[in-house]
């Protein structure tokens, strides 16, 4: 017997949100391209939130390397389209909510999507398609949260009026359309990110920088743990909620990391500061990729 209620499955939340929130929640519709690691770590917690109506994306399938993070990756769902498979599992979670599904063809229909929905996660990966979804949510008034490529946890609340990040990290795609920008140029726009990263956060001393300098090199994958990537992903839901409920406070689109080995919160630094420490990181990336 079928014994779910939307009424009970979210009656824990109050105190955190009203009824009138709730029912805003249950109403509201998010997107989010990518559901294996942080976009699947902040789809999760937005269903248990209460959100009723999504729409997600993702190309690729699970593999036995994304169980160590991706919450929606279990044994069973090994070979399973990514997309797919968080569909079926968010349902069992709550079966009212309405989840649409999209493949590779999502960045044709933006134009589409966008309009409809309260806010934009990005849980992608991949340059192309994020230049894309970052001037399409400017383009059509959505506000985007995302997180940087980076050892600690962090969160971005980028606005319609706010700078891209392909601008404001001075990437090579900027004016290029999203269907010219080749692998190269996803590799520099990478690179821009972690010397950003390495800059304005203590990530370097939590990591093993051999490996670090494999991946730089593109000798091997990115590596990714299990804690980071949950609370990245709570992070950008915790964003998103704010978004749709139109709560004061958060962060902007330069967003903060979360240090939990120093329990404490690492900004942007101040532009001298930065642009010190942005010529030490850069001899630091060439000996390290050398």
């Amino acid at each position: 017997m079928n014994s779910f209620s939307y009424h009970e499955m979210t009656t824990r939340n109050r105190g955190f949100v009203s009824e009138a929130e709730q029912a805003r929640l249950r109403s509201s519709r998010v997107f989010i391209p990518g559901v294996g690691g942080m976009g699947g770590a902040a789809f999760m917690a937005l269903v248990r939130a209460g959100l009723g109506r999504f729409v997600i994306a993702d190309i690729d399938v699970f593999e036995v390397s994304n169980l160590n993070r991706q919450l929606f990756c279990r044994a069973d769902t090994i070979g399973e389209l990514k997309a797919e498979a968080a569909r079926r599992l968010a349902l069992e979670i709550n079966p009212e909510a309405e989840i649409e599904v999209l493949g590779r063809e999502w960045t044709e229909h933006l134009p589409e999507i966008l309009p409809g929905v309260d806010v934009a996660i990005n849980g992608t990966d991949d340059a192309a398609a994020g230049a894309e979804l970052y001037r399409q949510t400017r383009t059509h008034g959505r506000t985007l949260i995302d997180a940087y490529a980076s050892p600690l946890p962090s969160v971005t609340v980028v606005r319609p009026q706010d700078p891209r990040l392909e601008q404001r990290l001075g990437y090579p795609t900027v004016g290029v359309d999203w269907r010219d920008i080749t692998r190269d140029m996803g590799v520099a726009c990478l690179m821009k990110e972690i010397e950003y990263v390495l800059v304005h956060s203590s990530s370097h001393k939590y990591v093993d920088l051999d490996v670090a300098g494999e991946v730089a090199a593109g000798k091997r994958s990115r590596f990714s743990f299990a804690t980071m990537v949950t609370m990245a992903g709570t992070l950008m839901a915790e964003e998103a909620i704010r978004v749709i409920l139109a709560r004061p406070g958060g962060t902007d689109c330069r967003g903060y990391f979360f240090n939990p080995h120093a329990s404490r919160v690492e900004r942007p630094l101040p532009a001298p500061v930065a642009f010190a420490k942005r010529l030490l990181v850069r001899q630091f990336m060439a000996r390290l990729l050398a």
